[in-house]
């Protein structure tokens, strides 16, 4: 039983009273008294306008349904559809041209473009995975995927496979050759590194060369006539090759390069949103002690990793010698950036006077801003001292407006200069898109982020849509007119915003952490489409993306841009529905079987672990990394084609009941799985996947949450009961 206590007009978990009192208050500059008396205070005043927003959400569904229900059998007529949602007030009217004005943004988010690494706060060795993945070895991320192909004997399985390693060494050459060219010689050829009157001096056999551009070199470590390392520059980025001439790989190299680390990861998210499972006090303190701990620096996680034990924590910068002779230091952490909830969400760690649960986005707010607050002593974190939340799931410029009030409140409590909380907007709902420049207007003096999310923003998409008509099929979204033109006014409204040089415009996952090749032949399309950042799912796959910002220099990219015509906000606003559905049943039962196999695979592991994030095997058993937006996007799909016949119940729980028996054989090998076949009466991971797709038309936007939450807090009441 959860003991309680009161203070002012709230009632508190006291594990999470005691938390918030001894820990994450410790050493701030205001006692547990002020805070909780300033926090009462605030959320009574937010928690009704939270509430009126959601209301509001609600009745422009209905009257968007209603429209639908009366307009959408024929085909829609796409000038009568946009001049009712103009009228409704979800098209807003744009105002006139602004630039933001945001200020004391740090580099890695203004002016260096780079992966971005999304991690979940409750998993510690992930987060600082994370932290951490500011610099990766490119030897290892090739020679350990399939990133390069095991034709002719270079096969990664066994020991030190030496053809491999011939083969990952000559893919590196060749991209220091393209990003730090040297004149007029090869890396391939270069026999050895030193430095000489602050310049790099390479030698090539018997002769020298030097780097075409001198200004890529930045310092070295060690002694300059033999250094231990050397750092060049390219787009902002940095490499380091290691020399070490006893190492395993560099004693056989004539020049002794024994690695090449690349600038990666420069900024990570760390969520306590999508890819968390967090209902309850317990939950929500872990996510805010992991947080706190990340910005003391204090973090550390011990495990078990072939057969011993390993202490893992946060790395230092890295201190070398400048080209002017100066001690300097590069930062060997990811900037971290923290992504709290939306505000839809309540939980029951603090019920208010009135006996409702709080707005779970309000309490994120003061406990994150808390949690940051430590970095204003070393900033090792944010060197200009701001603090960067990300705000998921804002639906249109009120909502964004509500969230700068939450910040502002913040802000006044603590005590902090305004505008020290930075926003990062989440374009992936369908009136923050058509309504992008208005909403940035609301934060212009906040703002740092943008970007796009093409599962949730479908999801919304169909839901938003439902009385359209029957969808077309999932795999085929990305083709369809209204995802193209939601990339591009993405980025056309962010540059004509002023975000080039500034804040960042960003894209989604890569969701295939073991495909590797694919990542490195497509993931490029994300820079190419001007976006300074792009999520990547691991530590590897951002040293690996890292590349692709050598090869395209974003901010001449965001310049070629500017001048182009501006993407159709029509375009966007059409609505995906199949004019003339032809699917035959086979066709109906492989979507069907696709989106089941997905929401079972996560559902089951959201559920009965609390694993909110992890690699799940789709239907082919290829690892896809998930979070809810898939979850959001598949549940969305099948309660669509159920509203509109192409399916009926009894199809669907059939498939249901033959992908759970897929999805038990899938997590064989964990020994905490708990199978759904055979159990299907009581299994309430199978009851929640069912929940999301048969009652997915009464959830509000779509959004899965209601269902896991109420569903994972009976499992959790399960545990403790047994």
């Amino acid at each position: 039983m959860t003991t309680t206590i009161s203070h002012g007009g709230l009632t508190i978990a006291s594990e999470l009273y005691n938390f918030v009192n001894d820990d994450l208050l410790n050493g701030a500059a205001i006692t547990s008294q002020e805070f909780w008396d300033g926090f009462d205070a605030a959320v009574h005043r937010l928690a009704p306008k939270n509430a009126a927003l959601l209301a509001h959400r609600g009745k422009l569904q209905a009257q968007i349904d209603d429209w639908l229900k009366q307009h959408a059998a024929g085909g829609i007529d796409q000038a009568a559809y946009e001049l009712f949602l103009t009228e409704i007030g979800y098209l807003c009217k744009d105002g006139p041209d602004f630039t933001i004005d945001t200020a004391n943004v740090d580099a890695e988010i203004a002016t260096i473009a780079g992966p971005q690494l999304v991690v979940p706060v409750t998993n510690a060795r992930y987060a600082l995975n994370a932290a951490n993945a500011r610099w990766g070895s490119l030897y290892d991320a090739l020679y350990g995927t399939d990133a390069l192909s095991e034709d002719d004997g270079a096969t990664r399985s066994g020991g030190y496979n030496p053809a491999r390693g011939a083969k990952v060494i000559a893919f590196v050459r060749n991209i220091l050759n393209e990003a730090v060219p040297l004149a007029p010689a090869s890396w391939d050829d270069v026999t050895g590194l030193s430095v000489v009157d602050g310049g790099l001096q390479i030698t090539v056999g018997a002769n020298t060369a030097a780097l075409a551009d001198a200004s890529q070199f930045v310092g070295h470590t060690g002694a300059a006539d033999a250094p231990d390392s050397v750092i060049l520059i390219n787009n902002g980025l940095h490499f380091e090759i290691i020399i070490d001439a006893s190492g395993a790989i560099g004693r056989a190299d004539k020049a002794h390069i024994n690695d090449v680390l690349a600038e990666s990861a420069l900024t990570s998210i760390i969520d306590l949103e999508d890819s968390i499972a967090a209902v309850d006090a317990e939950d929500k303190v872990l996510t805010y002690r992991n947080w706190l701990e990340l910005m003391r620096g204090t973090l550390t996680e011990t495990f078990e990793k072939g057969g011993k034990s390993l202490t893992r924590k946060l790395h230092s910068d890295k201190p070398y010698i400048a080209a002017d002779g100066q001690q300097k230091q590069l930062r060997g952490r990811a900037l971290m950036l923290v992504r709290n909830v939306g505000h839809l969400m309540t939980n029951p760690a603090i019920t208010m006077s009135n006996g409702e649960e709080i707005p779970e986005g309000i309490m994120d707010a003061f406990m994150t801003v808390a949690g940051a607050l430590p970095d204003f002593a070393d900033k090792r974190n944010s060197l200009t001292g701001s603090i960067y939340i990300v705000k998921p799931k804002l639906h249109g410029p009120e909502e964004v407006a509500f969230a700068v009030e939450i910040f502002e409140a913040v802000e006044d409590l603590f005590k902090l200069a305004k505008n020290t909380i930075k926003i990062g907007i989440m374009d992936e709902e369908r009136r923050t898109t058509v309504n992008l420049r208005e909403c940035i207007r609301e934060a212009k003096s906040r703002v740092a982020f943008i970007n796009t999310g093409f599962l949730d923003r479908t999801g919304d998409e169909i839901h938003t849509s439902m009385d359209a008509g029957a969808m077309i099929r999932k795999g085929d979204m990305k083709a369809s007119t209204w995802i193209a033109a939601y990339e591009d006014w993405n980025v056309d409204i962010g540059l004509a915003c002023g975000f080039s040089g500034r804040a960042q415009i960003g894209k989604g996952m890569w969701a295939m952490p073991d495909m590797m090749a694919a990542m490195i032949e497509q993931k490029i399309g994300h820079p190419q489409a001007g976006a300074n950042t792009a999520w990547v799912p691991s530590p590897t796959a951002a040293t690996l993306h890292a590349l692709h910002y050598h090869k395209v220099d974003v901010f001449a990219r965001q310049a070629e841009l500017a001048s182009r015509e501006r993407a159709s906000r029509s375009d966007i606003l059409t609505v995906p529905v199949a004019s003339r559905p032809n699917w035959n049943d086979d066709d109906i039962h492989a979507e069907l079987r696709n989106n089941a196999q997905g929401i079972l695979g996560y559902v089951v592991r959201w559920i009965d672990q609390g694993v909110g994030c992890s690699k799940v095997p789709d239907i082919h058993d290829v690892g896809l990394m998930e979070d809810r937006a898939t979850l959001r996007i598949s549940s969305q799909h099948i309660a669509n084609w159920l509203y509109h016949g192409v399916c009926d119940e009894a199809l669907v729980l059939a498939v249901m009941k033959e992908m759970a028996a897929v999805v038990d054989r899938q997590n064989s090998d964990d020994p905490a799985y708990q199978p759904m076949a055979g159990n299907f009466e009581h299994s309430i991971a199978f009851k929640a996947a069912c929940d999301l797709v048969f009652e997915g038309r009464q959830q509000p936007s779509g959004y899965t949450e209601p269902v896991l939450h109420a569903r994972r807090l009976q499992k959790k009441a399960e545990i403790a009961a047994s």
